[in-house]
């Protein structure tokens, strides 16, 4: 592919990405992406052969950012001690939580397979390894390992449902609580027992 051809191409994301962001994803058709990269409307077939496989690559983008704040919130590749398994899954919580309130529409596309190409290159192995964090750190905390991936699926459900109901201001309204923390709190200890630090 030609340097042009990639340039376009990368434009083509980063104006998905910034509607996504300006105007959610809904605002994610092919003209409007075309429009906002200031192109053709014809021009992101080039690229991407269907819709789906352009809204995917707009999605990777969220899941890279989403990657690299656990990272930071992890304190990967720093030299002070690792944290512990459950300090690991509440931080991970605490950065998906951010994530949802501050990349809103960014974080409905990115879980919204009906609208992906979940076997996209690059979408699969930006998206499954924040999900394998997730599963390593409730691994070590649940005696049964076995039951880490389901363990690990459930508290995401019920980590994204808090996320998405209180961005819509469901939670608030239902419980009276201005901090999502006390909810945060009783997911964890819900599913992993009470924090015993």
């Amino acid at each position: 592919m030609a340097q042009g051809d990639a340039g376009l191409e990368a434009r083509l994301v980063a104006a998905g990405v910034q509607l996504v962001a300006e105007r959610g994803a809904q605002a994610l058709s092919l003209r409007e992406i075309a429009r906002a990269a200031g192109v053709s409307h014809g021009a992101p077939r080039r690229y991407f052969p269907t819709h789906l496989a352009l809204l995917s690559a707009v999605a990777r983008t969220g899941f890279a950012d989403l990657g690299a704040r656990a990272s930071a919130a992890l304190g990967e590749g720093e030299a002070e001690g690792e944290p512990g398994p459950r300090d690991r899954i509440e931080r991970l919580c605490r950065v998906y939580l951010d994530f949802a309130r501050t990349e809103g529409g960014m974080f409905e596309l990115m879980f919204r397979h009906d609208l992906l190409e979940s076997g996209h290159p690059g979408l699969r192995e930006t998206s499954l390894p924040l999900f394998g964090r997730l599963v390593d750190a409730v691994a070590r905390v649940r005696p049964r390992p076995a039951d880490a991936r389901v363990a690990a699926g459930v508290l995401w459900a019920g980590l994204h449902g808090i996320a998405q109901l209180w961005c819509w201001g469901s939670l608030p309204l239902a419980t009276g609580a201005d901090d999502v923390e006390p909810l945060l709190r009783a997911l964890l200890d819900a599913h992993l027992g009470p924090d015993a630090g």
